[in-house]
């Protein structure tokens, strides 16, 4: 995987690997603002960064996405480089998955 993943890439890449995590890194209001995320992401507030990336497992390739793969992705993604992880961002974000049809569920219904 590059820095960047296109929509389509993303799909490909979730199907034919396993050790792929999705980061959720919106800004808590942008978060908070839209009902849907991505299936499976898991989302980390980038503004404690410090916190959670220390517990992120070893060994995984990590897909990190905000509203419109802006700074707030490439400010994740420099850090997660930073600690020798695998991390990418989704260009154009959330947005872009959208746009290009892909699957989004309520967030707060998602177990």
């Amino acid at each position: 995987m590059g820095r960047t993943l296109s929509p389509q890439e993303l799909r490909a890449t979730l199907v034919n690997r396993k050790d792929v995590m999705l980061l959720d890194v919106r800004r808590k209001s942008d978060y908070d603002a839209d009902s849907l995320k991505i299936p499976d992401a898991v989302w980390r507030n980038p503004d404690e960064i410090d916190q959670w990336s220390a517990q992120l497992p070893k060994g995984k390739e990590f897909v990190v996405y905000c509203v419109r793969g802006g700074s707030v992705s490439n400010a994740v993604i420099d850090h997660l480089n930073g600690k020798q992880l695998k991390a990418s961002y989704i260009e154009g974000g959330i947005e872009a998955w959208k746009a290009s049809g892909g699957l989004t569920v309520d967030k707060d219904t998602q177990t």
